[in-house]
């Protein structure tokens, strides 16, 4: 069965947010390179505090997700004077989450890690870490709407330029503040965090003039709001809702993973997060497709095309497949010249040699599974995602917990849980679509 939707088209949409990935990954993979020179335990702090925070944002993330695939709905069904009161009502619910996002980040940190971070030098620097990086909260939300809103119409470039300012923006300061260059303070750790906000700041700034110069705010009644409408609330709570608990969740089992990491010792921690640094540039194929395929996926069925749907999760999975093993063939010849980017401590590079080999074969896996979770979700079934998000993460935490406390592994083996994650992600997802259950979903 051939689809309306080419090759060409799936490339279109997927390949700005990889662009835009890339440039996203540089801010990651620049704090943890600088981070690395300042020394193991502001490496180790960042990679915590990092994770607690992409947890937090997590949430909006996923409700974005949400309101993406409702957007791409109403696109196929040339509905768009509606997707304008979606994203409205999608930015109050996203300010007011992250209210409540910044108490936890800015002063509800201090609680939480105390109770679960064995180093006190770690727990220390990852505080200090957060005092900084929690007022990013705000302009990640909403640069998390104007996201939601370009993908869902497949207008995808802009990702790419606000990424790209965003990363020339993180280094700059990362520069000056981590080191105190040029005059400025020498704030270390905390340098990085407050890099980071004013790189999110910036790339707010650009989505607002980006869309003030090209989009006709009355195509799709962008400026028209006369009251809030618990009706509409309730229609994108139905789709985002369970995307929210879905990316929240998963992120929060991540951070639990560093944290049964941690147990392994301050050295392993500082391994862990620089190969979380790489295996985020590996991920970056996987990112822009899967969300190709969730704007894509709800785009046909708004068509009315929904025996198209699998043709197009096969397509955008090969090619998924064949992209990231650019990433993964690189780091798998080069890894120790990969591990000198962040370090020069030979403890550390070779201890992550392994690790490094185990999560490239990880990537492969996940980059399939993703494909065809991101088809369940962009089908509409957000709350079967989250059911199936919900199994295979259990699995993850007993695994990993297992590997630690029971099998006693190195930290190399305590990433097989990777493998894991994307096996059982295919496993799972490729059979419910292939069923059709999902034809009825309504958005």
């Amino acid at each position: 069965m051939k689809t309306i939707v080419s090759y060409k088209r799936i490339w279109l949409v997927a390949y700005p947010i990889i662009l835009g990935s890339i440039a996203q990954n540089i801010i990651i993979f620049t704090d943890t390179a600088f981070l690395g020179r300042v020394g193991d335990i502001a490496l180790g702090a960042s990679a915590l505090g990092g994770l607690f925070y992409l947890a937090v944002v997590m949430l909006g993330f996923g409700f974005g997700t949400g309101v993406q695939i409702i957007i791409a709905r109403r696109l196929g069904e040339n509905n768009l004077k509606d997707i304008g009161p979606v994203v409205i009502h999608s930015l109050l619910f996203l300010m007011m989450v992250a209210m409540a996002a910044f108490v936890l980040l800015h002063y509800g940190s201090i609680f939480i890690l105390k109770s679960t971070v064995n180093s006190e030098a770690v727990y220390l620097s990852t505080i200090d870490f957060l005092k900084f990086r929690s007022f990013g909260i705000f302009f990640a939300f909403i640069n998390i709407t104007f996201r939601s809103f370009y993908v869902g119409l497949t207008r995808t470039k802009v990702i790419t330029f606000t990424t790209i300012v965003m990363a020339l923006v993180n280094i700059a300061f990362d520069y000056l503040f981590i080191f105190g260059h040029a005059g400025f303070p020498e704030m270390g750790i905390q340098g990085a965090a407050l890099a980071s906000v004013l790189a999110e700041a910036s790339a707010m700034l650009f989505f607002v003039a980006y869309t003030h110069i090209t989009i006709r705010y009355q195509d799709y009644n962008l400026l028209h709001f006369s009251a809030l409408s618990f009706s509409k609330l309730r229609d994108i709570f139905h789709v985002s809702i369970p995307m929210m608990l879905q990316q929240f969740v998963s992120l929060s089992v991540w951070f639990g993973f560093f944290l049964f990491v941690e147990k392994l010792g301050e050295q392993s921690l500082a391994v862990s997060n620089i190969v979380r640094s790489i295996y985020m540039i590996i991920m970056v194929p996987v990112w822009g497709f899967s969300t190709a395929t969730n704007s894509l996926v709800s785009y046909l069925i708004g068509m009315g095309r929904q025996n198209e749907v699998m043709p197009l999760i096969y397509k955008t999975a090969l090619m998924c497949f064949t992209l990231i093993l650019v990433p993964v063939g690189l780091t798998v010849v080069l890894p120790e010249a990969f591990m000198h980017i962040y370090t020069n401590d030979p403890g550390l590079i070779s201890m992550g040699i392994p690790v490094l080999y185990v999560v490239s074969l990880g990537g492969i896996f996940v980059a399939i599974g993703f494909v065809f979770f991101s088809g369940v979700s962009g089908a509409g079934m957000t709350k079967t995602s989250l059911i199936i998000e919900m199994i295979i993460l259990t699995f993850y935490l007993i695994y990993t917990y297992s590997m630690v406390h029971y099998f006693k592994t190195d930290v190399a083996g305590v990433w097989t849980a990777e493998l894991v994650y994307g096996l059982l992600m295919f496993l799972i997802s490729w059979p419910y679509m292939k069923s059709g259950r999902w034809m009825s979903a309504k958005v």
